[in-house]
């Protein structure tokens, strides 16, 4: 007596699991996520967030290019019924070399001078760090990178006054001595700024790089060292390349952090037009009593050309490296 195998329907067997399910197919949670941001509800209120935010940007824009004696007698709303423009506030913030709106060229490259190095140095060593932490095995990592993880609990206030002092004290006579090679540093001072968004930005870099660079799959590592690779190939072959979206990423926090930074600037910069950022003049272009608004407003838009840039430009790595360390596989 001899029996066949049965092969069960496909069909069947789908309709029993939907009709054990209420005649409906389980929905994953992310299928659940998708469908409550993409329902007309969760549109409506993009929608309504995106006007609240662009309306009064678009009327900050048009009041740079009104003249000033409409800025302080009407809304920005009245250029539709009367409109008149003029470049004279792009100019004074720009151009003018009188003490009262000194021109913003000098406190332009200060910025980027501050902000390029800011955000360079600690990408360089977070980067180098994170490695260190995912895939160099050493005693005490664990609590090491603990250590560092909390020190973004740490309130940036505080640290203000006692890393000021120590850069009095052993900071000072190093910089003094880098005249000789460095002689622009020397003079600039921007030694102390830099060394400060580098200490600032470095727990939440090596977090984010160290997330992203432990995801790498051990078997692209382990392939190379069996080739013989050692430390630094795998740095600068492997782990860069794979990492860029999370660099890149973080790189766009930070530049955009160290370049509207206002609060370490006035702490570690001498506050001269020498070393002072395009912030710090930004917020006296007002005045004493904010009679010279229109001129803030110009201002404020030339500070945009920057940030813009490095935003458009890094955008295509900024949704992937947000995503790092978000998910395995």
């Amino acid at each position: 007596m001899t029996s066949a195998a049965v092969t069960p329907d496909p069909a069947i067997t789908t309709a029993s699991a939907e009709a054990a399910l209420g005649g409906k197919p389980e929905r994953t949670r992310a299928d659940r996520v998708k469908q409550r941001l993409t329902s007309p509800w969760a549109t409506l209120a993009a929608i309504v967030i995106a006007l609240l935010w662009t309306v009064p940007t678009f009327g900050l824009f048009l009041s740079s290019f009104r003249p000033a004696d409409q800025i302080g007698t009407t809304g920005w709303w009245t250029f539709f019924t009367d409109p008149q423009l003029t470049l004279d506030n792009y100019g004074e913030v720009l151009f003018s070399s009188s003490s009262s709106s000194p021109q913003l060229g000098e406190y332009f490259m200060n910025s980027l001078l501050i902000s390029i190095p800011g955000t360079l140095i600690p990408l360089v060593l977070a980067s180098l760090a994170a490695y260190a932490f995912a895939w160099v095995k050493f005693k005490g990592s664990s609590t090491l990178f603990v250590i560092v993880f909390a020190l973004q609990i740490v309130p940036l206030q505080m640290a203000l006054i006692p890393l000021l002092q120590l850069f009095v004290t052993f900071l000072q006579p190093f910089q003094n001595g880098l005249h000789e090679i460095m002689p622009f540093v020397s003079e600039k001072q921007f030694l102390p700024v830099w060394i400060a968004h580098t200490i600032f930005g470095l727990p939440l870099a090596i977090f984010l790089l160290h997330n992203f660079i432990s995801e790498i799959p051990g078997e692209v590592i382990e392939a190379a060292r069996v080739d013989g690779a050692g430390h630094g190939q795998i740095f600068f072959r492997i782990i860069l390349p794979l990492a860029m979206p999370a660099i890149a990423s973080f790189g766009i926090f930070q530049f955009l952090w160290v370049w509207n930074d206002l609060l370490v600037a006035l702490v570690f910069s001498s506050g001269t037009p020498d070393t002072a950022p395009l912030t710090q003049r930004l917020a006296e272009l007002a005045g004493s009593r904010g009679e010279n608004w229109e001129r803030l407003t110009a201002g404020a838009f030339v500070s945009l050309i920057v940030p813009l840039a490095v935003f458009f430009g890094l955008q295509r790595f900024f949704v992937r490296g947000l995503l790092a360390g978000s998910a395995k596989g």
